[in-house]
């Protein structure tokens, strides 16, 4: 262990939420095993990714925030690209759910930032932070840092669920039914780590909306989601929800379905678990290519799905907090620090009035706005993050969210404070304008760091970014309100399929040379929660993409009829129309003509696809008894470590729940709903393993269970370093005789 790590334990685990610690040591504790060669590549990975920790790419290694490129010096280290975390830094991700933060989390994460990274924090289109050139050491001390705030990463990525999104707006809004965040919140550490949800084939995407009409929850993209509603019942207006499944964006886009057009809250949290738990049975496994819900959805049609949720509900074993969150309600209401105000007339100049037309909201509670922070493709600096925290302390009660178009938004101001706001702001260099307009683009990572990347999404966004900005002032209204959104490959991790204009790299050859490409998206709807989903009309070599942007954007504002919105303007006059007025776009100049081409944005060198990877959007699937043989391997490791340091009670203790876990893990292959109890373990799997021989070796007969049995009787004994010694012993061949029944049972059923 390093000398850090072993000091940010000593300091932090004591004040740490135990749960959350014990997390930590178990991953450190997997991190030594894998590195011994005792736990296989294949569980680590997913072990790391639940914990947020993902590979990375190093191909290209540049920033193109629109502030500053910034070459790192990793590139030229790792051009070859490593094969694991251990051979290079990687990516850490951090679950940020529904986007709130306070000054305190920002302040920390600018800490890590600064002194595990490359110095730029990247806020995700899932509200998440993302830290990149992470060296996995490391990762211990920063995931206990961030507990100490209380932020986790666990779930972060991995076949888990993901962080609950919830519209930044909530609980300010004019238009919501009423303020969902209570309730995203109830549902996050509700799901996070509960064991209905760890044997999923693929990731499991969350969101909440407060409204139907706006884009702030994009509830038609997520597998599971939930749009704030009312009704009347008995004469009195009762708050709930409709739920939603199955949606989901990637090469082939699903629009969710509905699954109840009312919700009550006492049965939002057991409606989602019945949802996970019938995932979990019957969803893919084996393809990850159709692993995400929205295929078992599809293939099972929704009113069988829905029929198979509510008859999983009837059986489902209560949980008190099902209700026990909402008499927590109240806490989450907030209010201004400030008194509310109105904005001085004849205020700031030009670009301050700009500023307050585009990047403030008015909330509900009057003299009150939201501002929005715009970050160029969701960059911000350590020291940006401090100076934001010092403004959200000193104009509001530290209220603050990210948002899925990869910016802040700073809630409760007082719109009297506009002025000054703005120039603590500019001071941060933060003051940036346009922001949910059409030079505010979305990106995804791609080539910088994802292993998935085809063509520069980040550098095509800088690049029209730039390009847009020299236009701003003169621009029509019409044209600033597009949005643009930017995927380096087809799983539209940029949203491409739900933004005005859309576009996702592709790799095309010309002659002897490969030539970044991107595909042009049309016909997104953005709107009504991710209202409808775009097509890709014909690919583009990555620089004319800008002269497709001005192409289209000048058409429609030439020939729209009145107020036609940009979606019904590209229905009217068609796709093969648009098509065809880019035909000559299509065609790049030869290489010796003009060898730019033949590079991507950003990247001087020679396009190449050589150095796409396997991604690590989620592990390789793990079945459930996997997780428990770990468990169980790893507690026995953890009883050795304790016995070398004579602590033979403990050492004891742990080996016998080595144990227990692994018969735990057998048992749920039968019995998903099996306690954390021991007498239960021990009962369900005296009954199904014991009593039908099925645990038996062929050589030993029961002789191993019977170490089981055994120690669960001696276990209140004392234990001294030798019979310690001997628990240990005989806790590993348990856990090989439950490998070896597992590995029996497979071969019978095949």
């Amino acid at each position: 262990m390093k000398v850090s790590q072993k000091i940010w334990k000593e300091k932090l685990n004591p004040i740490l939420n135990p749960d959350w610690a014990r997390e930590i040591d178990i991953f450190e504790t997997e991190m030594e095993l894998r590195q011994q060669d005792k736990v296989e590549e294949k569980l680590f990975a997913e072990t790391r990714l639940r914990r947020g920790a993902y590979g990375q790419r190093y191909d290209n290694g540049q920033r193109h925030d629109g502030i500053k490129t910034q070459k790192l010096e990793f590139r030229d280290k790792y051009t070859k690209g490593p094969n694991t975390l251990w051979d290079a830094p990687g990516m850490q991700r951090i679950k940020v759910p529904y986007g709130g933060l306070n000054a305190e989390q920002l302040e920390l994460i600018a800490d890590v930032a600064e002194e595990y990274s490359d110095g730029i924090a990247h806020i995700t289109t899932r509200q998440d932070f993302q830290l990149h050139y992470i060296h996995i050491e490391d990762t211990p001390s920063l995931m206990r840092r961030l507990a100490a705030v209380g932020i986790t990463t666990r779930e972060a990525c991995g076949n888990s669920v993901r962080n609950i999104t919830a519209c930044p707006y909530a609980g300010v809004c004019s238009d919501q039914a009423f303020d969902v965040t209570p309730y995203a919140h109830a549902l996050t550490y509700f799901l996070l780590g509960h064991p209905d949800v760890q044997d999923f084939g693929r990731k499991f995407k969350p969101a909440f909306s407060g409204c139907k009409q706006n884009a702030c929850g994009l509830v038609n993209i997520h597998d599971l989601g939930f749009i704030a509603t009312q009704k009347e019942i008995d004469g009195e207006i009762k708050h709930g929800f409709e739920m939603y499944v199955g949606g989901g964006l990637g090469a082939v886009p699903h629009q969710a379905k509905l699954l109840s057009d009312f919700v009550s809250p006492e049965e939002m949290l057991p409606l989602t678990q019945a949802v996970c738990r019938v995932f979990a049975r019957l969803g893919e496994k084996l393809n990850r290519n159709r692993a995400r819900i929205k295929f078992l959805i599809k293939d099972l049609g929704i009113d069988e799905f829905r029929r198979l949720v509510f008859e999983e509900r009837k059986v489902l074993p209560h949980d008190p907090r099902w209700t026990d969150y909402l008499q927590d309600l109240d806490k989450f209401q907030e209010k201004g620090k400030r008194p509310p105000g109105i904005l001085p007339e004849n205020t700031g100049d030009e670009s301050f009035q700009r500023w307050v037309k585009t990047n403030t909201r008015k909330q509900i509670q009057e003299g009150y706005v939201s501002v929005t922070v715009a970050l160029p493709l969701g960059d911000i600096t350590p020291d940006q993050l401090r100076l934001l925290a010092d403004i959200v302390r000193k104009y509001t009660h530290e209220s603050i969210r990210t948002t899925v178009e990869q910016n802040f938004v700073i809630r409760w101001i007082s719109q009297a404070d506009l002025p000054d706001l703005y120039d603590d702001l500019k001071k941060a260099e933060l003051e940036l304008a346009e922001a949910n307009h059409i030079e505010d683009i979305v990106a995804c990572p791609s080539t910088d760091t994802c292993k998935l990347g085809i063509a520069s999404s980040r550098g095509l966004a800088a690049e029209l970014r730039k390009q847009l900005a020299t236009k701003s002032y003169q621009m029509d209204e019409a044209i600033k309100n597009l949005h643009i959104k930017v995927s380096g490959c087809f799983n539209s991790c940029g949203q491409q399929h739900i933004s005005d204009i859309g576009f996702y790299g592709v790799s095309r050859k010309v002659g002897n040379y490969k030539v970044p490409h991107f595909q042009v998206v049309l016909g997104g709807q953005w709107e009504n929660n991710g209202g409808s989903y775009g097509l890709p009309i014909v690919a583009i070599p990555s620089k004319n993409i800008p002269r497709v942007v001005d192409r289209i954007t000048s058409r429609y504002l030439s020939e729209r009829k009145g107020n036609e919105s940009f979606q019904d303007f590209i229905k009217r006059i068609g796709k093969v129309e648009i098509k065809n007025s880019l035909e000559d776009l299509t065609k790049p100049p030869s290489y010796e003509a003009d060898p730019s081409y033949y590079s991507d944005w950003g990247d001087p060198r020679e396009y190449s696809t050589g150095d796409i990877g396997v991604g690590e959007c989620a592990g390789e699937i793990v079945s459930l008894i996997d997780f428990d043989f770990a468990a169980a391997e790893r507690e026995v490791f953890e009883a050795q470590v304790l016995l070398d340091e004579k602590k033979a009670q403990e050492a004891a203790e742990k080996a016998y729940w080595a144990m227990l876990h692994a018969a735990k893990g057998l048992v749920k292959l039968e019995f998903l709903d099996v306690e954390e109890d021991a007498e239960k373990i021990l009962e369900e799997f005296r009954k199904r393993y014991y009593d039908t021989e099925k645990f038996f070796d062929p050589y030993a007969g029961g002789k191993f269970a019977q170490y089981l049995f055994s120690a669960h009787q001696n276990i209140q004994k004392t234990f001294d370093v030798e019979s310690a010694h001997h628990l240990i012993e005989e806790s590993q061949l348990f856990i090989e005789a439950s490998h070896s029944c597992y590995n029996r049972l497979g071969s019978e059923e095949n």
